[in-house]
Formats: structure tokens, sequence, C-alpha cells
């Protein structure tokens, strides 16, 4: 099909065009912050870290098939990339551009590994999530020296429980199915091996050596700048479906007024989605997560990669200071704040009053024991403003602040004081069926809807964008995947 012609500034010709020089090419890759050395490589051999259900064949496209990607994040940015690998004419498209900070992926860091024992797709996740820790290694070898920077940072994990509870269980069983690496220590053993971590109640923590922590804004940028390089074309605008015909979607809208026509669709647009689609509304959520970045002190490595493992405990997960670029040191999640005394007394009165007419007393009592607690965690009407990803705040108050700051006192007591540098948040997308979506918009053959990364999303892209690109071109795979992966039929009880 025809397509309206792009704006002269985005299409990025492939290499041996000698009218794109080096310093045109630094001028589109620039929003990746950093330098790309003189000619570029070819994409990486992720056949050296294979993925199941993930074939390397072409299926039925050529080069002269074009595919409209719609979202630059890190779904979108790795199947622009697959499929120009796959010598797919792409045109990508986003309303912020990639890594922006409305996005999922635009934080500056996200953990990279596959213990998913709390996860009925676990059995799914944990082979693909093993394959995205090699594939990112293998990227980080082949673009970090070409940017000059670096991307994935081989931390390892940790995940310390005060009792084998059944994640821990399970996922030692995941591992064990898929061959993986790993340690069971005791908690001596974790407290000797870590003794800035606060863990004198834990009784088993588990390892995943391998895995590690991307600086996800940078990686997204570089993703979509090496897809560009690699003939890609990045248009900055928003972009609304086109009609409908004959079960084919006609183009999409620019804001315009342009109609941006291919062959394919692809809208890996996250927290986006349900607004483009109404069948997605009341099929995704959309809440928001806040991300932490604390200092440390002065010359203190203990908390320094590649001193300090990522970490996971009950609600709450973090890493080290990465010195790439040191945001700092990362905390997501936390600790409530304990019950006032006051609150406890009266809840204890309440139920022990005599019984109202008309009631029985553990009616009464209930009753009672509910009145303090409305009292002092009664929230004000959610704000219908903060379900939309364009007009929400991201603001992180100073709950959540205090609740991290718990957190550190109760595990690493001396960062219990340690100064705010930032903070993040971005909403995150979980679908009624807690799995990943990919699958035709319905009643369409040519477009795609691909996301609901469950806030596990980002880990997955090198993986989820091949398998993406794969089925874009007509290869079908793994039933059991695309099945999986189908568009829910089932709905969230009421609306949000």
């Amino acid at each position: 099909m025809d397509s309206t012609p792009l704006s002269p500034t985005s299409p990025l010709p492939p290499d041996g065009d000698d009218a794109v020089g080096r310093r045109d090419f630094l001028k589109v890759a620039g929003g990746a912050g950093v330098l790309l050395a003189a000619g570029c490589a070819p994409p990486v051999a992720f056949s050296k870290a294979p993925a199941r259900g993930i074939e390397r064949g072409r299926g039925t496209a050529g080069r002269s098939t074009h595919v409209v990607v719609i979202g630059a994040g890190a779904w979108g940015g790795w199947t622009a990339y697959h499929l120009a690998a796959r010598g797919v004419k792409v045109t990508l498209i986003d309303a912020y551009g990639p890594g922006n900070s409305k996005a999922t992926s635009g934080d500056e860091t996200r953990g990279i590994r596959s213990s998913y024992g709390d996860r009925a797709t676990g059995e799914l996740w944990v082979p693909w999530a093993r394959s995205a820790i090699a594939r990112w290694q293998l990227f980080e070898q082949e673009w970090g020296p070409q940017f000059r920077t670096k991307f994935f940072h081989q931390t390892g994990d940790v995940i310390m429980r005060a009792t084998r509870e059944p994640f821990i269980t399970k996922t030692i069983e995941l591992w064990q199915a898929n061959k993986v690496q790993h340690e069971v220590l005791t908690g001596d053993e974790a407290r000797k091996r870590w003794p800035v971590i606060k863990a004198d109640d834990i009784t088993v923590a588990i390892t995943e050596p391998d895995a590690g922590v991307v600086r996800c804004r940078a990686a997204t940028q570089a993703v979509a700048a090496i897809a560009q390089k690699m003939g890609a074309s990045l248009i900055v605008s928003r972009a609304t479906p086109g009609p409908i015909r004959n079960g084919q979607m006609d183009g999409v809208v620019l804001e315009d007024g342009r109609t941006i026509r291919g062959d394919a669709y692809v809208f890996a647009c996250g927290a986006w989605l349900r607004k483009l689609f109404p069948y997605m509304e009341n099929r995704v959520r959309v809440p928001i997560g806040h991300a932490l970045y604390f200092g440390v002190p002065a010359g203190d490595q203990r908390f320094t990669y590649p001193n300090l493992p990522s970490f996971n405990f009950p609600g709450t997960t973090g890493w080290p200071v990465l010195p790439v670029d040191s945001r700092g040191f990362r905390v997501r999640g936390g600790l409530a704040a304990p019950a006032p005394a006051n609150a406890a007394a009266n809840a204890a009165t309440s139920a022990a009053a005599p019984a109202a007419s008309g009631t029985t007393a553990g009616a009464a009592g209930a009753a009672g024991a509910a009145r303090p607690a409305q009292q002092t965690t009664q929230q004000p009407p959610a704000d219908p403003l903060q379900n939309d990803p364009d007009t929400s705040s991201r603001w992180t108050n100073q709950d959540r602040v205090d609740s991290a700051r718990r957190f550190l006192a109760a595990r690493f007591p001396l960062l219990a004081n340690a100064p705010v540098l930032e903070t993040h948040a971005c909403h995150y997308e979980s679908s009624v069926n807690q799995n990943f979506i990919i699958d035709h918009v319905p009643e369409c053959t040519n477009a795609w809807i691909a996301g609901l990364g469950q806030a596990e999303g980002f880990k997955f892209g090198p993986v989820v964008g091949d398998y993406i690109a794969q089925r874009v071109v007509g290869i079908a795979g793994d039933p059991v995947l695309q099945k999986a992966f189908a568009l829910p039929t089932a709905q969230y009880d009421a609306p949000r």
C-alpha cells in the first residue's frame, strides 16, 4: 500500500547511503544521549540466545512490506528493531518520543530476572525471561561499546524471606525445570555474604547470579536509534487507528491530519491501548507505580554495583547505585506505618461494647471497629485524570517517601537517613487475565494489539519484539503461546 510521505527529517537510510553522514545520524540518535561510533554494526546475532516459539525465518514478508508500529517504548522499539532485521520497512510512531517521562519505559532502571514463582504464567515467562537475560547480555556486548556506555549490569538478584513460602518453593522448581543457575542460602549465609543488609529474621535466600539491571530509558532510546539506523523511520506524533474496511485497517491518522498507511499495524502503546480501543476499556487497569532513588554515603562503595545485588523483600524491590550515571539506590515499595495505638484501643473497646438495639454483638463490634479505621484512612474520591496517562500527575508524595524510608531503616539501616535524589512514577498495565496480549485487533486481520506487560514487560523486550515481528510477518509459531497471549474475553467486575 502507498503511504503519505513522511517528514524529510524522519527517515534514516541504512548503511551505504552516502547522503546520510555520521553527524546526521547522531542528530537522529541524539535522544539516546550518547554518541554512536562511526559506522554501525549489524543486529546482534540473537540466534545465540534462542527463545521458545520464535523462528528465524522471514515468513511471508519481503522488503516491500511496510509495518507501522505505534508506540516506541520497550515493546514497540524492539518490534521495530526485529522487523527491520527481517528486512521489513518500518515506520515507528510515538506521541512523545522514545523513553519519554510519561512512558512505562521512561524510568531510569529496570530489573532483569526470571523469578516468577508467584505468577500463574510462570511456566511460560521463566524460559522467555532467561532468553531475555541472555539477549540483554548480547545487546550490551555489541551496543555498549558502540554507544560508549553501559546498558546491562549483571548485578545478580537475591530474594530474602523469613520462611520458605510458596513463592520461594515454586521459583526454585521453575528454575530447576529450566536448568537455571541459582543458589539456595540459609539466613546465616545471607547475612555473612551481605552484611549491610539487616536480615536477622531471614531463614532462606535464593539467588539468580546472572540477573541484572538495565538502564531502561537509555536502552529504550538506543533501541529506537538502532532501528532507525537499520532503516526504520521515526515520527513523533499522536496516532489514532484509521477505519476498518472489509477486515482491514486503513491507515493511522496523525495529529496534523496526515494518514500513514502500511500493510500491517502494531499498536504497542501500553497504557494508551484502552484509550484507542474501546474493547480494552474494562480488560485493562493502569495503576501508577513509584520508584525512589536515594543517595549513598560519599566514598562508601558497599551500596554500589558490583558490590551488592538487586534485592527482593515482601512488598519491596530495589538495587544498588549503577556508577554509569549514579541515579541512586533504588527502592520500589516500602513498609506500612504502624497502626496508631489509640486505633487499636478503640477497636478493642468497640468489640467489647454491648450490642446495640436491633443488632448482634458481633455486628456492633464490627461496625465499631470499622469507624476508627474509616476516620484515619479515608481517602478522597479517585481522580479520573489519574487513570489517563496523558493527564495523570506523577508526583511521589511524602507518604511513599516515608514508606520507603521505613524499609531502609529495617533492611539497610546505614541508609535510613539517606537523601532522596529523585523519584519516578509511571503507569503500568495489568490485563484481566494477568498475561501479555499479542493478538489481532478485533475484526481486523492486518492490525495487532501488543502490550499489557503486567509491570514486568520491559525485561522481555528483546524476546517479545522478536515474537511480535514473527507473528506480523506471518509465522504463527507455538500454538500454546498464541492461546496464552490471545485477547481476553473476560472483564473486570466493575469499570474504572
